[in-house]
């Protein structure tokens, strides 16, 4: 029997999952934490990953230490510290502050299909991830991304496409990543063998 099922996901141990949803074919690395999220067909991610308030595409690569959504302190108060939003923590008699924490899951980042996100890159809330776009090791992404763009650095900046424009806009509209289980079965020596432009010409 396969190890990742239709019906499931795969979670390695010490995981911490809350209210999160789950699609087919989906494995979380060990010691990571989903929050407030969604992960779409064949999403994985690796070992030690903080994901919240997300939106995960299908087929999304989540290299291990990554951060998706993370949280803001508040700038304009007059203290950053969370004793003013985690409240019920240090008093008794206080409760946290709910519309803070409203706020926060309100501001969702969304991970495009077959997007690539390398190992200890931060992606920031409010972000678009765009299809098949790549993030590098170590980004830290304050802004929206371009499909089948590849971005680097701190700030992160896009470095090239990772296709042309014709076959972007192309791949897109085939939107394989919608096809059904025993059809990618059925393609899958093409998804190994074929350059990109080629596979678009047979499927096209």
């Amino acid at each position: 029997m396969t190890r990742l099922r239709s019906d499931k996901p795969f979670l390695h141990p010490d995981c911490q999952i809350s209210n999160s949803s789950f699609g087919a074919f989906v494995e979380i690395g060990a010691g990571t934490r989903v929050a407030n999220s969604e992960f779409g067909d064949y999403s994985y991610c690796d070992r030690t990953c903080d994901i919240e308030n997300a939106r995960i595409g299908k087929f999304s690569n989540i290299a291990s230490f990554t951060r998706i959504g993370a949280t803001d302190h508040p700038m304009d108060k007059a203290s950053l510290h969370h004793f003013h939003y985690r409240s019920a923590s240090y008093w008794d008699d206080a409760e946290d502050d709910a519309e803070w924490f409203e706020y926060r899951a309100s501001r969702r980042t969304e991970i495009g299909h077959d997007t690539w996100i390398g190992h200890a890159a931060i992606i920031k809330p409010e972000v678009t991830i765009g299809h098949g776009a790549v993030v590098a090791s170590g980004a830290i992404v304050t802004k929206d991304v371009a499909p089948y763009t590849i971005v680097a650095g701190v700030m992160a900046e896009p470095i090239r496409r990772r296709f042309s424009m014709d076959i972007s806009e192309r791949m897109t509209a085939l939107a394989w990543w919608d096809w059904s289980h025993d059809r990618l079965r059925e393609a899958l020596s093409d998804f190994r063998t074929l350059k990109a432009e080629a596979f678009l010409e047979k499927y096209e």
